[in-house]
């Protein structure tokens, strides 16, 4: 996976201290590179009310089975907290479940999307914990799918931005956190999206998902677009959160552009051809991109390795990307066997029997 991925390994970029936020808990994260710009207690594990529902939501959409129709249980429909009102057996989409586990937070929609998806709510949240382990969101543990309190519910602003920025990358999720309103067949009535974020307040919010419990306090994640960078913000226990959500967001835009370290392709290197897998985007501010410089080791030849070396991009002595080299193309078969492994580990494929 070396040969394929870049490992990013800046330090934290400390806090402009014109931001102050009312949150507890906050981050600012680049979505592309996973840069951390901004942060506030962001590692400290902590309830996180329907945010949970992130999880919930890509998981369901991972799992293939969006056509699908739940019949919906008794359990389901007697979740306390928020709701989409549905009712004991009826059959709906799961697709229309998930918008309303987003749009509306229904914890009956959590339920009922567990029950189907994992086969038990208990299936489904060692789902969760699972996808959790495997995103490296290491200071969060999931016991439900919807984000009520519990002793063993828990995760940080730092978990949730990794966790939205990955989810940010399927179509179908963006395309259910970012959709204003939506009709579920089963529905005389529309959908509105609970996120004031994206409806009302910063026009350029693109997704996210709001929580509340009187234990947890107000939890937002959102995500905003504009001038070709994606930013993640994540805020726990904060009474003011949209405005928290705006300040973060517009200092980020203002003080960090995306920047194009390297782009895919054959590259000559004294005299001699090499293969750069893939083009690379980081989130730098001014005074970063007059002291960034980058650097090609080159490995000695082992075998019929293909890396030829590595490129180090500093900013002044500090690296913040290491970049594999190579000395060839490699086939198109290559190409796909790594794609196809990539998606299994996404859930966006089956393993094969």
């Amino acid at each position: 996976m070396t040969l394929l991925l870049p490992t990013f390994m800046v330090e934290k970029v400390k806090a402009n201290p014109n931001i102050s936020v009312s949150a507890e808990r906050a981050v600012l994260m680049d979505a592309e590179s996973g840069r951390v710009l901004y942060e506030k207690n962001a590692y400290d594990p902590t309830l996180i009310a329907s945010t949970t529902k992130i999880m919930t939501a890509i998981i369901a959409i991972e799992s293939g089975m969006l056509e699908e129709k739940v019949k919906v249980s008794k359990r389901a429909v007697y979740t306390e907290g928020s709701s989409i009102y549905l009712t004991e057996k009826e059959k709906i989409p799961l697709k229309d479940l998930v918008y309303g586990l987003m749009l509306r937070s229904g914890n009956d929609s959590a339920v009922a999307i567990a029950e189907h998806v994992g086969g038990s709510v208990e299936g489904f949240v060692q789902m969760m914990n699972e996808k959790a382990a495997w995103l490296g969101m290491n200071n969060s543990h999931f016991e439900n799918p919807h984000g009520l309190d519990g002793e063993t519910h828990y995760s940080s602003a730092y978990d949730l931005g990794l966790l939205m920025a990955y989810s940010m990358k399927n179509d179908t999720f963006r395309e259910v956190t970012g959709s204003e309103m939506y009709r579920s067949e089963n529905r005389e009535y529309s959908w509105k999206n609970k996120n004031k974020m994206l409806t009302q307040y910063y026009e350029p919010t693109n997704g996210g998902k709001t929580g509340f419990t009187k234990a947890a306090g107000r939890t937002l994640v959102t995500s905003a677009q504009k001038d070709g960078m994606e930013l993640i913000a994540v805020t726990l226990n904060a009474p003011d959160d949209w405005n928290d959500h705006t300040r973060m967001f517009e200092w980020g835009f203002d003080n960090f552009e995306t920047v194009k370290l390297q782009s895919e392709g054959t590259v000559e290197v004294n005299g001699q051809s090499l293969y750069i897998p893939r083009d690379i985007y980081y989130p730098l501010t001014l005074s970063e991109k007059d002291d960034l410089q980058a650097t090609f080791y080159r490995y000695e030849q082992e075998g019929d390795s293909n890396l030829a070396g590595v490129t180090y991009f500093m900013v002044g002595k500090t690296p913040v990307v290491e970049a594999p080299v190579w000395n060839e193309r490699p086939s198109q078969s290559f190409f796909s066997e790594v794609k196809n492994f990539l998606n299994r580990m996404m859930g966006v494929a089956p393993w094969s029997t």
